[in-house]
């Protein structure tokens, strides 16, 4: 077995570094043939798993967190080869959300490179959403409003670890505003004064468990929108993100699609898998179980 391992030294503020020289015992140690592809600049996976020859592999490590991942995932599609191998999560960044739904823990990364060993993938969904003409692809969510300007102001504060995004809600709850969306989901139109929308592939987001019903190999993805509320009654209502209770508030509307497509009163900036890229207008797709993944 040979694995193409894209390592991001840098993740888990430089533990992931720290650590390289165990990763690399823990591949010899099960008997996996691996490249080591350590990134050096923002989006470099991308390049790394674009350029790769794929028959040369059995699969693909995204070593790192879910910014490593949406990198890899991204460059996964770029490549030409017509040979889909599986992709593997080593969960040694700051941000796992993906990994959690796999029941990989940070603390725990061995436990990722004895999956990689059963190799039994198995295929999941992933999200393609489309920006002014740009196609992107994530595993775990994509998000806009609230919680990209969430994700601005943990960008800032990365060194608190998952943290910093709590920190970032709390923030934003002081600069908090509504916006007019437009939103046709499955051939159904909605109007809402908005606060936030989330399209979730996985459970979590972070440490919030955004959407509890949310499975990743369904062919649906999870909408959870939040309506127009004070920044008393969000204040209040917050807690109830780390236990999924908030999609019981009156506030909050949750339904699941395969096809959605988002216009909104001014243009709001997409935040996939904790990264800042595109622009609405957008259009998102749930692609089937398109990927293998390697999964207990």
């Amino acid at each position: 077995m040979k694995i193409l391992l894209v390592y991001n030294t840098m993740a888990g503020h430089k533990r992931a570094g720290k650590i390289l020289p165990e990763v690399e015992a823990a591949f010899n140690k099960k008997g996996i043939e691996f490249d080591l592809r350590k990134t050096d600049y923002p989006e470099h996976a991308v390049e790394i798993v674009r350029e790769a020859d794929f028959s040369l592999y059995d699969g693909i490590v995204a070593a790192g967190g879910d910014g490593t991942l949406f990198e890899v995932i991204n460059g996964y599609y770029m490549n030409p080869s017509k040979d889909k191998i599986p992709l593997g999560v080593l969960p040694v960044g700051t941000g796992n959300a993906f990994a959690r739904d796999l029941e990989l823990d940070v603390s725990r990364w061995e436990e990722a490179v004895d999956i990689f060993a059963l190799k039994k993938p198995r295929k999941v969904d992933v999200g393609r959403f489309t920006s002014h003409g740009q196609d992107y692809h994530f595993l775990n969510i994509m998000g806009l409003g609230f919680v990209a300007d969430v994700t601005k102001t943990a960008h800032r504060l990365k060194i608190f670890g998952n943290v910093s995004y709590t920190l970032g809600v709390l923030y934003q709850i002081v600069l908090l505003k509504t916006y007019n969306i437009t939103m046709e989901t499955d051939g159904k139109t909605i109007e809402r004064e908005n606060v936030f929308i989330e399209i979730s592939n996985t459970r979590w987001t972070a440490n919030f468990l955004m959407a509890p019903n949310a499975e990743i190999d369904d062919g649906y993805l999870d909408v959870t929108l939040l309506g127009k509320v004070s920044r008393r009654r969000l204040l209040q209502c917050f807690p109830k993100i780390f236990t999924g209770e908030h999609i019981l508030l009156d506030e909050v509307e949750q339904f699941r699609a395969r096809s959605i497509k988002i216009e909104t009163s001014v243009p709001k900036v997409i935040t996939p898998d904790g990264e800042l890229i595109g622009i609405t207008p957008v259009e998102v797709k749930c692609l089937h179980q398109d990927v293998p993944v390697f999964w207990k």
